[in-house]
């Protein structure tokens, strides 16, 4: 088996029926103890310092991984620099698998994607279509950790963005990811709500704030711990969640056309308003990237979603800096009153 690359979500299914293992490149990345590394080394290579850290990061952490051989990058739906990317990468002699998210959510474009890439991998439709069965199993074990979120305030933010976050390779291991997911449940259902906690600790809060995190996963993970430490939590964690591909459906081709991230803002929205009410959100944080094509989507978020919302900018994975955790502080404070 061979390890092969990421650049987002893509239809794992037909990695594992190809039998190969795959890897998120940005999991790798944001995980490792030197990530602000990773980004210095691709400006040393030459890449501009007004290039998101993302793609930096992921530049040289495939590098820094010789035994990923291939990588399967997505040129549409996801980053707008995806392609300066892969032609980087086929200089060094890494293969470049490309993927292609249809713009109009077409079926049979996106049926055709699957195809080249069932082709190229030498896998086939009955394989992958047994993938997904398997693959289910394990999404399941998400949706679960998901729900001890926000319906039973159980499961921090952090931990949320973890689970569901890994759900893009299931850590190149779904059964040992789905043992670890289960160990965890049986933790997290023994827990005291995350809401007494506040009622009854020294802060003399009436309860906890319940933010949505919307946009890209963030580059600094510690924003979590910092909310939950001034009394609010994260309960729905937008893009992760769709990583865990939270819909019903027993086709493999409609699951990636429900999925809705690399599609127009529009049918995020949809997902977002629906949680957002599900979730009973007091207010959302919407992530933005430095220097990345989606912060002109703030402008029609702002326009389409009636909650409080702060836009927080992250550029590089060092932390949050003074000025955003001031931002953060402020918001809290203006949704307590």
């Amino acid at each position: 088996m061979g390890k092969i690359g990421l650049t987002t979500t893509v239809p794992v299914e037909v990695i594992f029926a190809a039998g190969d293992i795959p890897v998120d490149l940005n999991n790798i990345f944001i995980t490792g103890p030197e990530a602000m590394r990773r980004v210095e080394e691709a400006e040393l290579a030459g890449y501009p310092r007004n290039v998101c850290g993302w793609i930096k990061g992921l530049y040289t952490t495939a590098l820094h991984n010789p035994e990923i051989q291939s990588i399967v990058a997505v040129t549409q739906g996801d980053c707008s620099n995806t392609h300066a990317l892969m032609e980087t990468w086929e200089v060094e002699g890494i293969n470049i698998i490309p993927f292609a998210f249809p713009y109009d959510r077409d079926p049979d474009m996106l049926r055709l994607q699957m195809d080249k890439l069932i082709e190229t991998l030498g896998a086939t439709w009955e394989g992958v279509n047994l993938q997904k069965k398997r693959l289910d199993q394990v999404r399941a074990l998400a949706w679960e950790i998901d729900r001890l979120t926000w319906e039973e305030n159980r499961v921090s933010g952090f931990e949320n963005h973890l689970y569901l976050v890994s759900c893009s390779d299931f850590n190149g291991d779904p059964e040992g990811f789905a043992r670890e997911m289960e160990g965890f449940i049986q933790t997290a259902r023994e827990r005291e709500p995350f809401s007494e906690r506040v009622r009854s600790g020294t802060r003399g809060k009436g309860r906890e704030l319940r933010l949505g995190f919307i946009g890209v996963p963030p580059i600094f993970p510690e924003m979590y711990d910092f909310l939950e430490k001034h009394g609010a939590r994260v309960v729905f964690n937008e893009v992760q969640r769709q990583f865990a591909m939270p819909f019903e459906t027993d086709d493999v081709v409609e699951q990636y056309r429900l999925y809705t991230y690399p599609y127009k803002v529009f049918q995020r929205l949809e997902d977002i308003e629906r949680e957002a009410e599900r979730r009973q959100l007091d207010g959302i944080i919407h992530y933005t990237q430095s220097f990345c094509y989606r912060q002109i989507e703030d402008l029609i978020i702002r326009k389409k979603l009636d909650y409080p919302i702060l836009t927080l900018e992250g550029e590089n994975p060092t932390g949050l800096d003074a000025r955003s955790k001031m931002r953060l502080e402020s918001f809290l404070s203006m949704l307590g009153s």
